[in-house]
């Protein structure tokens, strides 16, 4: 289908899915399966823009799949009349420009879970290798000098963890840390978060210089924003990383570990605390500069100093995390594909928008402006329109200014009927852009 006066009228069945940033090659043969074509471009087009853009041109691609890195903005998002959602291949979504994407009626969805078990064991392995000196006494023996002592070299057990954020991984920290034997303790400002950590038996810090000076180890699981948009960026500041551990005495091992984003402190102020001695260890896996690919020159801001353990973005980064990603995100194309439901979108985490009536029915999904008076063109349309709206499922994004609507109805609109929505919509609410995408599509019965 194309753009007809500024709304993308979407493909019924998509057949077409662009690919970036080499997600696992299974993911290929998922989409085969469901009749979408993958196109892979290669890593290098991270810092190539014209590129993607000239593809999704030539290829009016319906589905756009990445990881972390490229940056999707609005000439990315024009590119492709047919683009009905952007899928991440991760948890992150700071590379997205969602409100562009809200104005274009594009959908953006991501893989919360996947990736957890791997991120957890990073955590640890880090925790353990820091908390024993492993890095220290490895390099020393390939250096030919025996250091077997017992100074500063710690036991998990006994100790105290602040989590920074209890999320999906978060919690998976404090579960695993039970298991060690370890006293969690947790801050997080969303109420349900904090209620939820209560309720396992974890200690909730009313703030972060609280979880500071109560944790033996503090590791942070935060998003790029908290849940009310604003940004995490300076969420730490070298004040928190002052006072680590300063509650448990001299002989905490007072430990750090981010593993989030690279941007929830400034690189000095860690630096900073390590040297002052605030901090004894830390392990960073993420930099608020990181390179496209491989081949690209970086700077580690942490270079030089060895009390800082230094990976490459490598948490989600294994055999096994990769294969479940490319499962998930291909199960979250065929919700969207065959039924229009939206799972882990990202302008409404952990909420599932679909309709769940008996096949066979026609599906109508629509993207609008959550302007007054958009909702009700779609439902006076299919009363007009002699149809039967069998069930029903509608979802305001209030924040980013648009709402997604799915319908489940016996009989299908004209084209004519489709155009007489965005008219209505537009005339009474008084929005130019009331309506960004609609999609209309039959779903037979027993999956025929």
């Amino acid at each position: 289908m194309a753009k007809i006066d500024g709304v993308r009228f979407l493909n019924s069945q998509f057949r077409k899915a662009l690919i970036l940033e080499s997600p696992d090659p299974s993911l290929d043969d998922y989409l085969r399966a469901q009749g979408i074509e993958p196109e892979r471009l290669p890593d290098s087009v991270v810092q190539h823009p014209e590129v993607v853009i000239q593809r999704l041109r030539e290829g009016q691609h319906d589905l756009l799949f990445k990881r972390s890195r490229f940056i999707v903005d609005e000439a990315i998002l024009q590119a492709s009349e047919n683009l009905a959602a952007v899928i991440l291949c991760c948890i992150g979504d700071d590379s997205v420009d969602k409100e562009a994407c809200a104005r274009e009626g594009v959908m953006v969805m991501n893989d919360p879970i996947s990736n957890a078990r791997s991120v957890v064991e990073l955590v640890f392995g880090e925790m353990i290798c820091l908390a024993r000196r492993v890095f220290q006494a490895n390099e020393a023996a390939h250096r030919h000098i025996w250091t077997k002592d017992n100074k500063k070299r710690y036991e998990l057990l006994g100790k105290t963890i602040s989590i920074i954020g209890l999320g999906n991984i978060g919690k998976q920290v404090a579960q695993m840390a039970e298991k060690f034997g370890m006293e969690v303790y947790f801050y997080d400002t969303r109420e349900v978060a904090r209620e939820v950590g209560v309720t396992l038996g974890w200690k909730s810090c009313r703030t972060l210089t609280e979880a500071f000076r109560a944790g033996d180890f503090v590791t942070v699981h935060v998003s790029a924003e908290d849940h009310h948009g604003r940004p995490n960026r300076n969420l730490i500041t070298y004040e928190h990383f002052a006072q680590l551990g300063a509650d448990r005495g001299p002989n905490s091992p007072r430990i750090f570990i981010n593993v989030a984003r690279g941007f929830v402190h400034t690189p000095e102020d860690l630096i900073r605390a390590v040297r002052e001695g605030y901090v004894q260890a830390a392990a960073v896996d993420v930099y608020p500069e990181e390179p496209g690919s491989k081949e690209d020159a970086w700077h580690n801001p942490y270079a030089g100093l060895p009390e800082i353990v230094c990976t490459p973005h490598i948490g989600a980064a294994t055999e096994e995390a990769q294969p479940r990603i490319a499962a998930y995100v291909a199960g979250t194309a065929q919700l969207f594909n065959k039924y229009g439901t939206v799972r882990d979108t990202v302008f409404s985490p952990g909420q599932v928008i679909g309709v769940e009536a008996e096949p066979p029915y026609w599906v109508l999904s629509v993207v609008h402006s959550d302007a007054r008076g958009t909702k009700k063109a779609i439902s006076d349309a299919i009363y007009e329109a002699g149809a039967s709206n069998l069930q029903s499922n509608h979802r305001d994004f209030s924040r980013y200014g648009f709402a997604y609507d799915v319908s489940a109805i016996d009989k299908p609109l004209s084209e004519e009927q489709l155009r007489c929505i965005i008219e209505k919509a537009r005339r009474i609410s008084g929005d130019p852009t009331a309506i960004r995408a609609i999609r209309q599509f039959y779903v037979p019965a027993n999956g025929a």
